[in-house]
């Protein structure tokens, strides 16, 4: 009998009503979010999902269709991997503070804290500094898990309370205390110097000849730095190295380093904010080197969305976070894997 539960279809009631709690803990944390937003003075947006270009990252991966003109000719679009190009171009239009609960796609991802399609709550503010998305950060995962009871949040082991001041910590003090290595000596101006990095993490991590800083960096942070983040409390880890900075400005103390943060509870990344780029030739030749590494290691390459790389010419200086929501109500519920708090499975998958 216990087989025939375990093989029958997500929606099956014996197998609903195992998820069920968990659902509802959802629903209750989504009613809170909005409700602080709203407090917080911010206009909830819905941005479109199909994009021209789904954002131009090396490693990021998204889902691609075809659409039909009046002519019927066709045009590639992209389900987009984050809101965030369509919300900086409502930045640049004179929207001040937005936020968005947004459906995102994200191929080559799954897993026990990844699905392929998940909800992504992104906010930013223009005018203001890193510093106050931050502090939007710890309050909505504390109240998260105040909306849900829940004392410690608990995964693989490890709580974290996440009513507690939480932990501020750099990257490259991080780097030094759980791998031993001087990360920032290993990063020239903005560029990050792959024999150095090798050479000091060679005893750490498995290099491969490939491997560029990158590469070496992104080792070092899963195998040694992650698990340790977030354990008792939330870890705010601020400063990311420059060659990591995405879209995210470099610091005007250190441009080895940029204003880019991730907080982290129970060794799970939650969140990942920057404070933003408006140097639309600097993002322009960040995404062209993105994608020259993407169809050398991918064989693909992503067009660049020009209308984006225009509004940032009229965009305000701004702070941004994309915080997995998901992830948040797993945690705020204790959850023990991210499945059981989304409605439904991903298409195709009946468990």
């Amino acid at each position: 009998m216990q087989a025939e539960v375990a093989d029958s279809p997500w929606w099956t009631r014996s197998r609903y009503l195992d998820r069920q709690p968990f659902l509802r803990a959802r629903g209750a944390v989504t009613k809170a979010v909005r409700g602080w937003f709203e407090a917080a003075g911010f206009t909830e947006v819905e941005t479109a999902v199909l994009q021209i270009s789904p954002g131009n990252e090396t490693h990021l991966h998204a889902p691609r269709t075809e659409l039909l003109g009046e002519g019927c000719e066709r045009r590639t679009r992209y389900l987009r991997t984050s809101p965030e190009f369509a919300a900086k171009k409502l930045l640049a239009a004179g929207e001040e503070r937005i936020f968005e609960l947004a459906r995102v796609f994200r191929d080559r991802e799954r897993g026990r804290t990844h699905l392929p399609e998940f909800t992504m709550l992104e906010w930013y503010r223009a005018g203001e500094p890193v510093q106050a998305v931050i502090s939007d950060c710890v309050a909505l995962i504390a109240l998260a898990a105040a909306t849900t009871g829940i004392k410690q949040f608990s995964f693989r082991g490890r709580s974290a309370d996440p009513a507690a001041e939480p932990q501020m910590l750099s990257v490259a003090e991080a780097f030094t205390r759980f791998a031993d290595i001087d990360l920032l000596a290993t990063i020239n101006d903005s560029a990050g110097d792959r024999d150095a990095l090798a050479r000091a993490a060679a005893a750490k991590v498995r290099v491969a000849e490939d491997d560029d800083w990158s590469d070496i960096f992104s080792k070092v942070l899963v195998e040694h730095v992650e698990p340790q983040l977030g354990d008792g409390r939330l870890t705010v880890l601020y400063d990311y190295p420059a060659p990591e900075a995405a879209l995210a400005r470099r610091s005007a103390a250190d441009p080895r380093v940029a204003e880019r943060f991730e907080v982290y509870a129970c060794g799970v990344e939650l969140a990942n904010g920057f404070g933003e780029l408006t140097d639309a030739a600097e993002q322009r030749a960040r995404f062209d080197a993105a994608m020259d590494e993407k169809q050398r290691r991918y064989g693909e390459r992503y067009p660049l969305d020009e209308d984006f790389l225009a509004a940032l010419e009229h965009m305000p200086e701004a702070s941004g976070v994309a915080l997995g929501f998901d992830r948040l109500v797993m945690l705020a519920s204790g959850a023990t894997m991210i499945d059981q708090v989304v409605w439904t499975p991903p298409a195709g998958e009946g468990s």
